[in-house]
């Protein structure tokens, strides 16, 4: 490895050189921190007209320590949070698989679902079929148009948004409490009608865009599956 070699003749530099070019260049410790902590630092107190360096670093420090401690925080908020969640939807799933007869799981969809997940309002919305008269919304389930499902969600299997408002197409009464919404496809079979799953909140930031899905994604497939077993029979499916 090739050695850096000195020039005999290079002048040595003294402390008045280095005190001189510090004068000259004053933020240069700004634009280098990492080396206060190579540095041996006066004591405080040096009277006036010495900066205190070592305050500058303790500062520093402890400003670093400060956001450590405010990411460790956000990270267990958040693993919190998505145990909560998490054990809310394992919660919901069950619920779905006890039900006892297929009016119990809708029940179950519209009435329990809501309260299990901490949500304001939870439907199931089916498509009418297409060229005949929909039928009335019944207290559990809303009908939406032909080609309803479709152009909300597109190819998209679930959506997210957030800070919207409500529609009553999709939460009947209780739209006006909904600010962030999830709608859920549900492939129940090629028999039945197109299917989702809507969950509303009143936090418009409880659905987002950017959220992870597999829990709420896998509430809806536990639900289709459990409608197709109700609707085709057992050994049916």
């Amino acid at each position: 490895m090739a050695q850096e070699v000195k020039r005999p003749d290079a002048p040595a530099l003294t402390a008045a050189d280095v005190s001189a070019w510090l004068l000259a260049h004053p933020d240069f410790l700004v634009q280098h921190p990492d080396l206060l902590g190579r540095l041996a630092l006066p004591p405080r107190d040096r009277g006036d007209g010495v900066i205190d360096l070592q305050g500058f670093q303790a500062e520093r420090l402890r400003g670093q320590v400060d956001r450590l401690k405010e990411q460790q925080r956000a990270f267990i908020g958040a693993s919190r949070a998505n145990h909560n969640t998490q054990n809310r939807v394992h919660a919901a799933i069950l619920f779905l698989l006890d039900a006892e007869s297929f009016e119990q799981l809708i029940h179950t969809v519209s009435t329990d679902l809501a309260v299990l997940l901490d949500l304001d309002v939870v439907t199931l919305l089916v498509e009418a079929a297409e060229g005949e008269e929909s039928p009335p919304h019944s207290a559990e389930v809303r009908i939406v148009g032909p080609g309803e499902v479709s152009r909300r969600l597109g190819g998209q299997e679930l959506m997210l948004e957030s800070d919207i408002a409500g529609e009553e197409a999709l939460f009947g009464a209780g739209a006006g409490l909904v600010r962030s919404q999830a709608l859920v496809r549900l492939n129940v079979s090629p028999e039945v009608p197109p299917c989702v799953l809507a969950l509303g909140s009143r936090d418009p930031e409880m659905f987002h865009p950017g959220m992870r899905t597999e829990l709420v994604g896998f509430l809806g497939r536990v639900l289709e599956r459990c409608i197709r077993s109700w609707l085709t029979g057992p050994g049916q499916d």
